[in-house]
């Protein structure tokens, strides 16, 4: 691969203009589709819909060949000063283009039979697209005016998806309440937009990002950068359901299944791409990311927590993406900008899967233990089981080179995640008492972490050109945080171990039915929404 530092610029060379034009042919496939007029049954659009979003695909498959063989590219379509159309292709853009026309191409292909005989189906197609297209400009974005048009217009598409169904209130009013808050990350990339000028005297990210890179490497401040990169902060973490911006999320189960999908399994993750593509910006601004790292673990714990009390199979995957959104943020606010991609990449397959399978999901739902049916872990073995997994991940993390002072994110999320999965081991093995199993968990734990930190290595390795390589020096301050972070998350698997001894417990019952609804910040939530809208109908 061409190699190219994050602030040199790509020439127009014939390369980078055939790449370009690829690039805006992903995108604007399915933006034909959508906008093709003609008296087209519903289901006939629909299949036009598909093989415009499997046509998109396979040129996106074309996009991240060129970049694997011949390096990243750019070019501006404008001679204007600030040049408003402008597109960049590089190993992240390459990465994103494949996932989502890759689930844009299924998405459509499901509506094609999940709404079959709908009166509407053809206009839910066109919109679908429009949806996917915007999502798509967004990626191969090159300056951050076309981002946040492209930002502001999956919003209002995706608005015209969540109230497909308009006489249904609570569709209405939980795509009501998602306008409002899209609204509010609209204004914070806007107020971006102008500090940004501000600061750079240009929107290019190429510019922007050697200007950042200079800041960086010559240990300057701008006075205008840290205001900067808390507005991205606070706009990604709106687009991506944090706390305590998170209540649409879970009551959007009205919308038709693959809008569901669509939006859990990529337009959710807007936010975290925003953070990730703007990273040599933030990198300067520590403490906008320190900030993000604590909204995103917390949102991540409290997610998790109430995803347990949840006996809707849609609304506990909602709160699963809510907790993995808080998870990616803190992977994030971390500085491992390649996990988060990865993390980005693995949520959204799983998630896409987990939402078109639902029925399945149900039958494992009520195939799956209870709580008063799961016994009880001992809290002290509990404890040295998820001990273990902690030092397998540091033993594991050390081959790879991998330190406390040189990747204290990647060792921590490292941890997280081993944890989960030794507490998984141990619930099999609490049922069964099976010796075999503890053996069978440490070798999957061993396996686990080898994965782990080779797949952190290759994708680090992949996003090396779009991504900068953050390592501050960190305080006692940060690292106290990043072990409250494990402890919390021990904590919140301590208690979900527990729950069967507990569940007769009188303040247990009473703590249950408030996480059950989400300690009542949908309900005042929604209670404003109305109040905002009482005299509209529709927006």
């Amino acid at each position: 691969m061409t190699s190219h530092t994050l602030s040199e610029p790509l020439g127009q060379s014939g390369y980078a203009l055939f790449t370009v034009a690829a690039a805006l042919l992903v995108p604007l496939l399915p933006m034909a589709a959508g906008l093709i007029p003609g008296p087209l049954t519903g289901l006939c659009r629909a299949r036009l819909a598909h093989r415009f979003a499997l046509a998109s695909f396979i040129t996106a498959l074309v996009v991240a060949g060129l970049v694997m063989a011949y390096g990243p590219a750019c070019s501006s379509l404008s001679t204007a000063p600030w040049q408003p159309l402008s597109v960049q292709v590089d190993a992240l853009t390459a990465a994103m283009l494949l996932l989502v026309s890759f689930l844009g191409a299924v998405v459509t292909r499901y509506s094609c039979r999940y709404l079959a005989g709908d009166a509407r189906q053809g206009q839910f197609s066109q919109w679908l697209c429009l949806t996917v297209a915007s999502v798509l400009t967004l990626v191969i974005a090159g300056n951050l005016l076309l981002f946040t048009l492209a930002w502001a217009a999956t919003s209002l598409s995706l608005h015209r998806l969540l109230t497909f169904y308009p006489n249904r209130p609570a569709a209405v009013l939980a795509a009501r309440k998602k306008f409002l808050i899209s609204r509010l990350g609209d204004v914070c990339l806007i107020g971006g937009l102008v500090l940004a000028w501000q600061c750079f005297g240009t929107w290019e990210f190429r510019s922007m990002f050697a200007a950042g890179e200079s800041l960086h490497s010559s240990g300057a401040n701008s006075s205008c950068v840290a205001p900067l990169a808390f507005l991205l902060v606070l706009a990604a973490a709106l687009k991506s359901a944090q706390f305590p911006f998170h209540s649409w999320l879970p009551d959007t189960m009205e919308t038709p299944t693959p809008v569901s999908a669509l939006m859990h399994a990529g337009i959710i993750n807007a936010g975290g791409f925003l953070v990730v593509r703007l990273s040599p910006i933030l990198v300067n601004a520590p403490a906008a990311l320190n900030t993000l790292a604590i909204v995103g673990a917390f949102t991540a714990l409290f997610a998790s927590v109430v995803m347990l009390t949840q006996t809707s199979v849609k609304r506990s995957l909602a709160y699963s993406t809510i907790a993995q959104m808080g998870f990616m943020m803190l992977q994030c606010g971390l500085g491992a900008f390649a996990l988060a991609t990865l993390h980005l990449v693995a949520h959204s397959l799983y998630k896409a899967h987990a939402f078109l399978s639902s029925g399945s999901v149900v039958a494992l739902k009520k195939a799956a233990w209870t709580p008063a049916e799961r016994p009880a872990a001992h809290p002290g073995i509990l404890v040295l089981t998820l001990a273990t997994a902690v030092a397998l991940t540091f033993g594991i993390g050390s081959l790879f080179g991998t330190s406390l002072e040189t990747n204290p994110g990647e060792l921590l999320l490292g941890a997280v995640f081993l944890m989960a999965l030794a507490y998984l081991f141990w619930s099999l093995w609490a049922t069964s008492r099976e010796p075999a199993l503890l053996v069978q968990g440490i070798l999957a734990g061993t396996g686990a972490a080898v994965t782990y930190f080779a797949l952190h290595g290759g994708f680090q390795r992949l996003l090396s050109q779009a991504i900068p390589d953050y390592a501050p020096e960190r305080s006692a301050l940060e690292y106290a945080v990043m072990i409250l972070v494990v402890a919390l998350f021990l904590g919140v698997l301590t208690l979900q171990a527990q729950l069967p001894a507990w569940a007769a417990s009188r303040r247990m019952r009473a703590l249950y039915v408030h996480t059950a609804n989400g300690g009542y910040l949908g309900i005042w939530a929604n209670q404003v929404t109305a109040s905002l809208f009482k005299n509209t109908k529709t927006i």
